[in-house]
């Protein structure tokens, strides 16, 4: 399978992900508020923007079900996963104005600017491998720090977390790579979008630790 290959592929960089101090210290609940509160506000403007390459992928799927797949992943962002995000927002004492007001930092602008223009450029496959790193990589991220997030006393983190050992994001997870398994296409011509969309993965991580 296609995306059995780009996950062997990747895991030099995935390993380093799950190495990261942000991720370690954030599960493990000694990460400090301020380092989350400053990811929670880069993470609001990355899920708008994500919404928006879902959006350009439905434009360039080359069947109906595809379409209606993608529209309803950004309609899912918009609605219940930003909703979800405004509740830990008010629960760590931040507003929605303050996540809109923001202002990105680079990582995340040339990750968004990157993702919209394969979507918008590209063919609907190669989107969706981008797209794909983001989703596998966090459900992957919760499965390595499982036993730390059951010891975690800090609730807000806790409940962040969970989110990404549910049963309805590992289904998920699970529709997208039969997407792209079922789409022909080898994982070498998927590799470079993966690739790419991963190490943006590794460096929001890091960008959400440095502050900037």
């Amino acid at each position: 399978m296609a995306t059995e290959e780009l996950r062997r592929r990747v895991d030099q960089i995935w390993q380093r992900i799950f190495a990261h101090p942000f991720v370690v210290e954030l599960y493990a609940g000694s990460l400090p508020m301020e380092k989350f509160k400053y990811y929670l506000l880069q993470d609001y403007n990355y899920l708008v923007n994500f919404a928006k390459a879902l959006s350009l992928a439905a434009a360039r799927a080359p069947g109906v079900d595809l379409m209606k797949t993608a529209l309803e992943l950004a309609y899912g962002t918009v609605t219940g996963e930003m909703a979800n995000y405004e509740a830990l927002l008010r629960e760590v004492g931040l507003t929605l104005k303050d996540a809109e007001a923001a202002e990105p930092n680079r990582v995340n602008v040339s990750y968004m600017a990157y993702l919209k223009s394969v979507c918008a450029l590209e063919g609907f496959y190669h989107c969706m491998a981008a797209l794909l790193s983001c989703f596998w990589s966090y459900m992957e991220i919760a499965e390595v720090h499982r036993e730390k997030l059951a010891a975690n006393p800090v609730a807000v983190y806790r409940k962040w977390a969970s989110v990404y050992l549910s049963q309805e994001y590992r289904a998920l997870v699970s529709k997208l790579r039969g997407v792209l398994d079922a789409s022909g296409l080898s994982a070498e011509g998927l590799w470079p979008y993966f690739k790419e969309a991963s190490m943006y993965e590794l460096e929001f991580w890091q960008a959400a630790y440095e502050g900037h």
